[in-house]
């Protein structure tokens, strides 16, 4: 008994010295919500919001702490890109249970930025509504008249972490 105890003893041993070290910073991980950009399917998380009840609802929702920073709402209007979050039409995984997020101005585009304007969208006759994956078929439904876009002066911090062409 004790001689199969000292082999595995060395054999773990041995293990641990083969196993790879990790290099570089420590990785945290977050959960990610999946999205659309110019029509595609985009991944991003939320970090903070300048809203506490919209923190509150994104943390119960991903099930991951969302920082309540109310000075975020201070920031410039031209250092904000949007972001299109849906109240009612195609049920789907965005936070009120209806179709994901729309954003604007992914990486690699002009005006790129992690931090986002809310902008809360509802369908006029939700019997109507068809997912909507681009900016541009937002505003497009928008001048319809198919849609109304309300902007209650929330920002949130959503990186992206996986987009077309690219990743974190």
């Amino acid at each position: 008994m004790k001689k199969i105890f000292t082999v595995l003893f060395v054999a773990t041993i041995f293990l641990a010295a083969c196993a790879p070290k990790q290099e570089g910073p420590a990785k945290a991980e977050l959960p990610a919500g999946m999205a659309y950009a110019e029509g595609k399917e985009i991944y991003f998380v939320h970090t903070e919001a300048s809203d506490s009840g919209v923190a509150e609802t994104l943390t119960n929702m991903m099930k991951s702490p969302v920082m309540y920073v109310p000075s975020l709402a201070n920031v410039p209007a031209e250092s904000l890109a949007d972001v299109y979050v849906f109240t009612n039409g195609v049920e789907g995984k965005g936070p009120f249970g209806f179709q994901s997020d729309v954003f604007s101005n992914p990486p690699g585009t002009e005006g790129y930025t992690p931090l986002r304007r809310l902008n809360v969208v509802t369908w006029v006759d939700a019997s109507k509504a068809r997912l909507l994956t681009s900016v541009a078929e937002v505003l497009a439904a928008k001048d319809a008249g198919e849609i109304t876009i309300e902007q209650p002066g929330v920002v949130i911090n959503m990186p992206f972490v996986v987009w077309d062409g690219g990743k974190r």
